[in-house]
């Protein structure tokens, strides 16, 4: 598997800047502009293009806590989304069940400041779960500890998501 962090020339950790992450695009990706290939032969246009592509995903992959913690998961074999494993906590579980029912119950009210409320309950799940996940990183924690908690963050995202939708709607 190719290293993206190796692509924009970082250190494969969870610790990135996102800054430096961002310079470090921008450099690689302006190599490939189409500009600079438009005198180029066809199968060199082809390849500017195919390496775009590459740093478009490296990118997408580890600028985020959620993508970058789940591929380097993958670069230890761990895929933290594997359809075939579902086991998740029970008592996460229902929490997640109770968190869904909330948001159905305060957007058939269209109650504004309890939207508003849970959205920032929200957010503080899932700052704090990438603080978790941060530290066992730091801490080289067990990676099925790490995948369960990548898991959970992903939720609370898109549950963040989902619950800012409905908010922009509102408004």
């Amino acid at each position: 598997m190719q290293n993206y962090f190796e692509l924009f020339d970082l250190e494969t950790s969870f610790f990135i800047s996102d800054s430096i992450l961002k310079d470090s695009y921008r450099r690689e990706i302006a190599r490939f502009h189409p500009d600079k290939f438009a005198s180029k032969t066809d199968s060199e246009k082809l390849q500017a293009l195919q390496n775009t592509s590459l740093l478009n995903t490296a990118f997408e992959s580890i600028k985020s806590p959620l993508n970058r913690a789940s591929y380097l998961l993958k670069l230890e074999g761990v895929d933290p989304f594997d359809e075939k494993d579902t086991a998740m906590e029970h008592d996460f579980l229902i929490s997640q069940i109770e968190l869904r029912e909330e948001l159905e119950l305060i957007e058939s009210k269209k109650e504004t400041d309890q939207l508003e409320d849970f959205i920032d309950r929200i957010e503080s799940h899932v700052q704090s779960k990438i603080e978790v996940i941060s530290n066992a990183f730091k801490d080289c924690n067990d990676v099925l500890e790490i995948k369960k908690d990548v898991r959970e963050l992903k939720f609370y995202e898109q549950l963040a998501k989902e619950s800012s939708k409905i908010m922009n709607e509102w408004l």
